[in-house]
C-alpha cells in the first residue's frame, strides 16, 4: 500500500457538482506546498518527470496531489493503481479504454475517470473565484463580444462569477475535446451560451476542430462553487 504524501489531506469522494455522472469516479484532496517533504514522491511511489523535478514546491505539490487523486480513482474504477504519465503534449496518458481529467487550484486537486464505453472524454477544471476588480480587467481577454453583451445584463454582484465561470468552462471544454480532435483551440473559439444558478451551463464551438466537431456544435456542462473555488465539468457521452 502506498503512503499519502505529507502535503496532501486524506482523499475525499464527495461529489462536488450539482449532478453526479453515473460510471465516473471523482476523488479530491487538499494540499499544502509548505508541507511538501523531500521524499513525498518516493514515499508515494509516484515518479517525478524531469520538468517537475526542476520546478518549485507549488508546482511539485500540484502535480503530486493530482496524480495521487488520479491513481486512487483508477484503482477504484479498474482495480489497478495506474499513475498517468505525461504525454509529449503534456496531457495525462490514461490506460487503454479509460478517459479522465486532472485539475488543481490553490490548495485543492481532483481527478475524474470513467471507462470509454460510458464516456468518450471528460474535462474537469477548478479555478479560484476572481475578485471583482480582476474579473473586470480580464473580461475583455476571456469573453467574446456576445458574452460581454450578456455580462452587461447581469447584476454587478454576478460579474466576477460569470467571468470565472466562462474561463473555467472553456478550460473544461478544451480538456474534453482535445483528446478527441488532437487540436488546440482558445477562448475565442468557444462561447458560453447560458448558465444558471442551478449549476447548468451550455457551450458552443465557434471553430471547426474535426469533421465531427464543427463550428456550431453545442455541449452541456455543469459547475459548482465550493468556498473560494469554482469547479466545472464537460463530459462527452459514448
Amino acid at each position: 500500500m502506498t503512503t499519502l504524501p505529507s502535503c496532501c489531506s486524506p482523499l475525499e469522494d464527495r461529489w462536488p457538482l450539482p449532478q453526479a455522472l453515473p460510471g465516473t469516479v471523482l476523488l479530491s484532496t487538499h494540499f499544502d506546498p509548505a508541507q511538501l517533504a523531500a521524499d513525498d514522491f518516493s514515499r508515494s511511489a509516484i515518479e517525478q518527470p524531469e520538468s517537475i523535478q526542476r520546478s518549485v514546491a507549488k508546482r511539485q505539490s500540484e502535480y503530486l496531489a493530482g496524480r495521487v487523486c488520479a491513481r486512487a480513482a483508477l484503482q477504484r474504477l479498474t482495480g489497478q493503481p495506474h499513475v498517468p504519465a505525461v504525454g509529449d503534449d503534456r496531457a495525462p496518458v490514461w490506460p487503454a479504454g479509460v478517459c479522465g481529467s486532472i485539475t488543481h487550484g490553490r490548495g485543492w486537486a481532483a481527478a475524474i475517470v470513467a471507462y470509454k464505453s460510458t464516456y468518450r472524454s471528460l474535462g474537469l477544471d477548478i479555478e479560484t473565484l476572481l475578485p471583482p476588480e480582476r474579473a473586470q480587467r480580464l473580461a475583455g481577454e476571456i469573453l467574446i463580444p456576445a458574452e460581454l453583451d450578456r455580462l452587461a445584463t447581469l447584476p454587478d454582484a454576478q460579474h466576477a462569477l460569470a467571468v470565472t465561470l466562462t474561463f473555467s468552462a472553456k478550460e473544461s471544454l478544451f480538456k474534453a475535446l482535445y483528446p478527441l480532435v488532437g487540436k488546440r483551440f482558445y477562448f475565442e473559439h468557444a462561447e458560453v451560451l447560458s448558465w444558471g444558478m442551478d449549476g447548468t451551463l451550455r457551450l458552443r464551438l465557434l471553430t471547426d476542430l474535426s469533421e465531427e466537431w464543427l463550428s456550431g456544435v453545442e455541449l452541456e456542462g455543469q459547475f459548482g462553487v465550493r468556498g473560494e473555488f469554482l469547479l466545472s465539468l464537460v463530459s462527452v457521452a459514448s
